[in-house]
Protein backbone atom coordinates (compact mmCIF):
# COMPACT_ATOMS: atom_id res chain seq x y z
CA UNK A 1 0.00 0.00 0.00
CA UNK A 2 2.02 3.13 -1.37
CA UNK A 3 0.84 6.32 0.23
CA UNK A 4 0.14 9.09 -3.15
CA UNK A 5 1.60 12.52 -2.47
CA UNK A 6 -1.09 14.95 -2.22
CA UNK A 7 -2.18 16.97 -5.45
CA UNK A 8 -2.09 20.29 -6.29
CA UNK A 9 -5.03 22.51 -6.82
CA UNK A 10 -6.35 22.57 -10.38
CA UNK A 11 -5.85 25.91 -10.56
CA UNK A 12 -2.50 25.75 -10.09
CA UNK A 13 -1.67 22.40 -11.91
CA UNK A 14 -3.18 24.82 -15.48
CA UNK A 15 -1.59 27.88 -14.05
CA UNK A 16 1.79 25.79 -14.09
CA UNK A 17 0.82 24.21 -17.78
CA UNK A 18 0.16 28.15 -18.99
CA UNK A 19 3.53 29.35 -18.18
CA UNK A 20 5.56 26.23 -19.58
CA UNK A 21 3.43 26.78 -22.81
CA UNK A 22 4.04 31.00 -22.87
CA UNK A 23 7.99 29.90 -22.08
CA UNK A 24 7.52 27.64 -25.05
CA UNK A 25 6.17 29.94 -27.32
CA UNK A 26 8.16 32.70 -26.20
CA UNK A 27 11.51 30.94 -26.78
CA UNK A 28 9.93 28.85 -30.41
CA UNK A 29 9.51 33.41 -31.34
CA UNK A 30 12.57 34.25 -29.91
CA UNK A 31 14.42 31.76 -32.09
CA UNK A 32 12.60 32.21 -35.43
CA UNK A 33 13.37 36.10 -34.77
CA UNK A 34 16.62 35.37 -34.76
CA UNK A 35 16.46 32.75 -37.70
CA UNK A 36 14.95 35.41 -39.28
CA UNK A 37 17.46 38.45 -38.59
CA UNK A 38 20.26 36.13 -39.62
CA UNK A 39 19.16 35.08 -42.98
CA UNK A 40 18.38 38.92 -43.77
CA UNK A 41 21.89 40.03 -43.13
Amino acid sequence: MTEQPPQAPLWQRLAWMAAIWLMSVATLGAVAYLIRAWLKV
